[in-house]
This record gives C-alpha cells, structure tokens and sequence, in this order.
C-alpha cells in the first residue's frame, strides 16, 4: 500500500463533518417531510399520500437511528470495544430495513381496503403541490448524502441515502395517484398508487 491510498487527517475529519453534516439534513428533511404530508393528507385524505407520509415517519425514526449510530461508531476502542465501535452503523441499517418493512405491510392493508371501497380525494390540488415539493426536497438530500459518501463512506449514511432514493420512487408513486385522483376522478388510482409504494417498501427492506 503506497501512502497515497492512506487517508490523510484532513481528509478524515472533512468526512466526518461531512457525516455529521449528512444526519442533520437528514433528521430535518424528515420533519418537513412528515410536517408537510400530515397537512397534505389531513386536507385529502389520500391513501398514496398516507403511504408516503408513514414512509416519512419512518424515514425520521431511521435518520435519528443514524444520527446516534455513527457518533457512537466514531468513539475509539475501550475495554469492551477492542476493535471500535463500527459495528453500531450497521445496527443502524438492520433497524432501518424493519421500519420500512412494517410500514409496507400496514400501507398494503389501507391500500387494500381503498381499492375494494374507493373514496373521492378532497382538496387534490394542495397534496399534489406537496408532493411535488417533497420530491425536491429528497432530491437534495440525496445530492448532499452522495457527496457525504464520497468524502467518508459511511456505512450508516449509505443505507439512509438508499432509503430516501427509494423515496424518490414511492413519491413518483404517489404523486402520480393523487393527480390521477383530483385531475382524472379516478379515486381507485390513488388506491393501486399506495399499493405500489407498499410493495416497493417491501421490496426495499427485503
């Protein structure tokens, strides 16, 4: 190994401001998300807008899992952690995996229900702006977590970025349902939009 591979200093402790950095966006875009989805689906009623406000629920649980993971990973070794404390980061990613795998089950069930007795989705047009808005805003985190990785690559903001990019998706997902539904009249739409970001919730922790 020539001394080029080694990481210098700055370049460790730039990654992991880069970290820190990363779990702070990360808890906050979680709370906007979450923030902006329950006014959305309180003012709809949107089952697609329901999946992805539990998915966002999820995502803050996760992205506060991570945030105290990779602080408890960056401690040095003491007398019960010979080799660190690393393993945490991935803890955190197996936590993660069960959260998004419950969501999934409970989504399909209320998507189930919708399908086989449809109900009309009241004020479309404010659920599809918030859609549209937290598409951009994951768009952003996802960018800033790319470069986070890239400077420390970290396990931990890894599986939080794998998770807000499958966000993207069931957003997609979503978005398209509830226009369907207030653009088209087509209130099962948004019904089979939930079902698909159910199945692909359960796709991702698989």
């Amino acid at each position: 190994m020539t001394t080029d591979t080694i990481p210098r200093p700055a370049d460790l402790d730039a990654g992991a401001r880069a970290v820190r950095l990363a779990t702070w966006l990360s808890i906050g875009t979680a709370v906007l998300l979450v923030l902006l989805k329950v006014f959305g689906w309180a003012a709809s009623g949107s089952v697609s807008l329901l999946a992805s406000l539990l998915d966002s629920g999820l995502d803050l649980v996760a992205s506060l899992a991570v945030f105290f993971a990779v602080r408890w990973a960056a401690r040095p070794p003491d007398w019960d952690h010979r080799h660190g404390h690393g393993k945490a980061e991935a803890f955190a990613g197996l936590l993660q995996a069960g959260l998004v795998f419950g969501s999934g089950l409970f989504v399909a069930w209320e998507a189930m229900d919708r399908i086989v007795s449809p109900r009309p989705v009241a004020n479309g047009g404010w659920a599809v702006a918030i859609m549209a808005v937290s598409i951009l805003v994951t768009l952003g985190l996802v960018w800033f977590q790319t470069r986070a990785i890239a400077r420390s690559g970290s396990v931990a903001i890894k599986g939080d970025r794998a998770h807000y990019a499958a966000d993207l998706v069931s957003n997609l997902v979503a978005l398209i349902g509830v226009g369907s539904a207030t653009f088209l009249a087509a209130a099962p739409l948004d019904a089979v939009a939930g079902l698909i970001v159910a199945v692909w919730l359960l796709w991702g922790a698989f």
